[in-house]
């Protein structure tokens, strides 16, 4: 892949995608729907990748559709986007990788729907989150009334996207929508940090819990139990577990090798 509105870097088990037409905002176009399906369609794949961050190139993360290149007539030459690019949300909610979106800037309409479906969302005090949908006639989008009910309850889900109206990080943290909020100048270093973190866990147990939040969504209690257990079970034998045991008790960080 050479995306034009992407940029995909790699970082050992790590992966960042950003989100790359700046002077738009990061809006999102049909061209973008494709290469960000395309792109995490292959890193899905991929399984020396533990991470993976979404995040904007410039000062915001995505503000939704770009209302001016739908309204310029420039997009009746592009073609409608595939049915399969609306499942990006999808991908980043299942993949086997650790998602996390790292939100500054403006947040709203299929960008907040990507930051909703990732397993984690880290914001700048920049960020200003927005439904946006009922203010541009559509019903929208990326699969927010899914997962925003998920993280901040059905009823204030529904509020956010009946009313819609901008609000700030601290707000986003206060109702649980995001999982941690830094000072601009820190967030770089901040999100730098968590990232390191996840990759330095055991990978057969991080992928491991990944699927097991998949698994419980889907499954009734009892049956989830059953598939934990034997998961369980596996992942208690594996080499990494032991090793994990006795850096504990002789007090030093762990070398895991992902068996």
């Amino acid at each position: 892949m050479n995306p034009k509105t992407l940029i995909v870097q790699r970082d050992g088990a790590a992966a960042t995608i950003r989100l790359n037409r700046p002077a738009q905002r990061n809006g999102v176009t049909a061209e973008m729907l494709s290469e960000l399906y395309r792109a995490l369609g292959a890193l899905a794949g991929d399984p020396t990748v533990r991470v993976v961050v979404l995040r904007g190139e410039g000062a915001d993360f995505c503000p939704g559709a770009d209302l001016k290149h739908y309204t310029s007539g420039a997009a009746d030459t592009a073609g409608r986007p595939d049915t399969d690019e609306f499942n990006i949300a999808t991908m980043l909610h299942e993949m086997p990788a650790v998602t996390v979106a790292a939100i500054a800037g403006a947040c709203a309409g299929a960008g907040l729907g990507w930051a909703c479906a990732c397993d984690l969302r880290i914001a700048s005090q920049t960020a200003r989150f927005n439904s946006a949908f009922l203010d541009v006639g559509v019903a929208g989008d990326m699969g927010g009334p899914w997962t925003l009910p998920r993280l901040v309850g059905a009823a204030k889900a529904r509020e956010l996207y009946f009313l819609p109206g901008k609000f700030d990080a601290a707000e986003a943290l206060r109702i649980g929508l995001v999982t941690r909020v830094s000072a601009p100048e820190t967030f770089e270093a901040d999100v730098n940090a968590l990232v390191a973190r996840l990759t330095r866990a055991a990978p057969l147990a991080l992928k491991g819990m990944k699927a097991n939040f998949l698994a419980a969504e889907k499954m009734a209690f009892a049956d989830y139990i059953a598939l934990e257990s034997e998961k369980h079970g596996r992942i208690f034998a594996s080499e990494d577990t032991k090793e994990a045991f006795r850096a504990f008790v002789e007090k030093r960080a762990p070398t895991f090798k992902g068996r």
